[in-house]
C-alpha cells in the first residue's frame, strides 16, 4: 500500500465520515488519492499522479541554477566537474530544505574548482519558487483528473492530507489549497499511519477496512479485435459486471475469451492476462446465441472470468490471482501511452466499428433475402441489391463518411423487405394502387447491436 493510503488510515481513527483527498509529493513521485470514510471502511474513489515528479526534479532546478550562475560569473562549467555536480546537488538540497521555514539561505562552496575557486550564493524562497514554480504547477492536473474520476467536486472534498517531504514547501502548500478550494492539514509521512497500515493488513485492527481501486480497464477482445472494457480503472473492489455477447459465424460452437487489461482501444495493444475457450454452444445464426460474461474481484485483487451460454447452461472460467502485477512505473507508461495514441486509437475502432456493423447488415439482408425474398417486390429486391454491392464497395476501403452513407442506405434497403410498393395502372394492383401481396410475418432478424466474442475453429 501506497503512502497516502496509510496517512488516510491515520486520520481515519479519530474522523470515521468524509471525503478525503491525499496529497503526496515524495522525493521522486507524485501522487494524488481520493477515499470516502464511512465507518471504517475506507474506499478509494480514485487515483492518480506523475511518477516522474518528485523532490528530486526541484534539487535539479536549483542544480542547474547554481551551475548556469557560476558559468556567469566564473566563465567555468561545473556540468562537466563530477564531484562538483554532487556537491551541488547536495546543497541544493539543503537549499530547499531551509527555505521551507526560512525567507532565504546562503550557499557557500569552497574550493568547487580545482583552482580555488568558491561558490557563495544567496537564494530567497522567491527565487527558489520562481526556479520550481513549473513543477508545482504539474501537479494540477493529476488533482483535477482524479476530482473528476471519482465524480466529485472540490466542494464535496473534507480535508486534504499532505504526504511527503516536498509538501513542506510553503509554495507547494499554496497550489493544493487553490485546486481544492481550502488550506490542506497534516496526515504527514509519519509512522503511525504506516503502524495502523500494518496492523490492518496483519489483521490486528478489525474496525478498518480498505476498498480499493482498479489500476487499469479490465475487459476482452471482441470482433475485429477491439478491446472491450467490462471494468473501468479506478472502479472500486470488490466489484462484479456482466456483459452479454454472442458469436461471430454461424453455427458457431465454441468462442474463445482472451482477457485483457490496459486503456488502448485495440486488444493487441493492451496487457494479455489470461485466456479460455467456451465450447458446447449449440449451432445456430450468428448473432443468436447469448454468451454472458462475468468478470468478479474479490477485495484481495483476484479476478474470476466466466462465460457461459444462456442456452445450453455451458459454463468455462478462469480465475486471475493478481491481476495488478505491474509496477506503478509501468502502469503510468500505459496510461502515457493510451492517451499519446488516443485519437489514432479512436479513429482505428471507429473504422472496425462501422465495418462490424456493415458486415451485420449484409448478413441480416441477405438473411431476410433468403427467407422472404419470393414476397419481395422485383423493384424493391433490386434496389436491395444495389445497395448491398454499394455497401460492400464502399466497406472495402477506409472512408468512414463513405461506409456510413451506404449503411444508411442499406439498413433503409432492409426495412423494405417484405413492404408493398405504390404505383397505378398495372394488373394485380388495388384500386388504392398498392401491389397485392400476404402480410409477413414478424421477422426475428440477429442482433446488430450485440458485441461478438472472437472466434475459435
Amino acid at each position: 500500500m501506497n503512502e497516502p493510503i496509510a496517512a488516510a488510515f491515520s486520520y481515519g481513527l479519530n474522523n470515521k465520515e468524509g471525503i478525503i483527498a491525499v496529497f503526496d509529493l515524495g522525493g521522486g513521485t507524485f501522487d494524488v488519492s481520493i477515499l470516502e470514510i464511512s465507518n471504517g471502511v475506507f474506499e478509494v474513489k480514485a487515483t492518480n499522479g506523475d511518477r516522474f515528479l518528485g523532490g528530486e526534479d526541484y534539487d535539479n532546478a536549483v542544480l542547474e541554477f547554481l551551475v548556469s550562475e557560476f558559468k556567469r560569473t566564473e566563465a567555468i562549467d561545473l556540468a562537466k566537474d563530477k564531484l562538483a555536480i554532487q556537491r551541488l546537488r547536495d546543497a541544493a538540497e539543503r537549499a530547499k530544505i531551509e527555505l521551507s521555514s526560512t525567507s532565504q539561505t546562503k550557499i557557500n562552496l569552497p574550493f568547487i574548482t580545482a583552482d580555488a575557486k568558491h561558490l557563495d550564493i544567496t537564494l530567497t524562497r522567491s527565487d527558489f519558487e520562481s526556479l520550481v514554480n513549473h513543477l508545482i504547477e504539474k501537479t494540477k492536473n493529476p488533482c483535477k483528473s482524479c476530482l473528476k474520476d471519482a465524480g466529485i467536486s472540490t466542494k464535496e472534498v473534507d480535508e486534504v492530507l499532505l504526504v511527503g517531504g516536498m509538501t513542506r514547501v510553503p509554495k507547494v502548500q499554496e497550489i493544493v489549497a487553490e485546486i481544492f478550494g481550502k488550506s490542506p492539514g497534516g496526515g504527514g509521512p509519519g509512522s503511525s499511519a504506516w503502524a495502523l497500515f500494518r496492523g490492518v493488513i496483519r489483521g490486528d485492527v478489525k474496525e478498518l477496512l480498505l476498498l480499493d481501486v482498479t489500476p487499469l480497464s479490465l475487459g476482452v477482445e471482441t470482433l475485429g479485435g477491439i478491446f472491450t472494457r467490462l471494468i473501468k480503472s479506478n472502479t472500486t473492489i470488490p466489484i462484479r459486471k456482466c456483459q452479454v455477447f454472442s458469436a461471430a459465424a454461424d453455427n458457431q460452437t465454441q468462442v474463445g475469451v482472451r482477457v485483457l487489461q490496459g486503456e488502448r482501444e485495440m486488444a493487441s495493444d493492451n496487457k494479455f492476462l489470461a485466456g479460455f475457450e467456451l465450447v458446447g454452444i449449440s449451432p445456430a445464426p450468428r448473432g443468436v446465441p447469448l454468451i454472458e460474461v462475468t468478470f468478479d474481484i474479490d477485495a484481495n485483487g483476484i479476478v474470476t472470468v466466466s462465460a457461459k451460454d444462456e442456452a445450453t447452461g455451458k459454463e468455462q472460467q478462469i480465475t486471475i490471482q493478481s491481476f495488478d502485477g505491474l509496477s506503478e512505473d509501468e502502469i503510468e507508461m500505459m496510461v502515457k501511452e493510451a492517451e499519446l495514441h488516443a485519437q489514432k486509437d479512436q479513429e482505428r475502432k471507429t473504422l472496425i466499428d462501422i465495418k462490424n456493423s456493415t458486415d451485420t447488415t449484409i448478413y441480416n439482408i441477405e438473411t431476410s433475402l433468403g427467407e422472404y425474398g419470393e414476397k419481395t417486390p422485383a423493384e424493391i429486391a433490386t434496389d436491395i441489391e444495389f445497395a448491398v454491392a454499394d455497401l460492400r464497395n464502399a466497406a472495402s476501403g477506409d472512408n468512414i463518411d463513405k461506409i456510413k452513407s451506404k449503411l444508411d442506405v442499406a439498413n433503409k434497403a432492409l426495412s423494405k423487405i417484405g413492404e408493398p410498393v405504390t404505383g397505378s395502372g398495372s394488373s394485380g394492383r388495388s384500386k388504392d394502387g398498392w401491389v397485392a401481396i400476404n402480410p409477413l410475418p414478424k421477422r426475428k432478424l440477429p442482433r446488430r447491436s450485440r458485441q461478438c466474442l472472437i472466434l475459435k475453429l
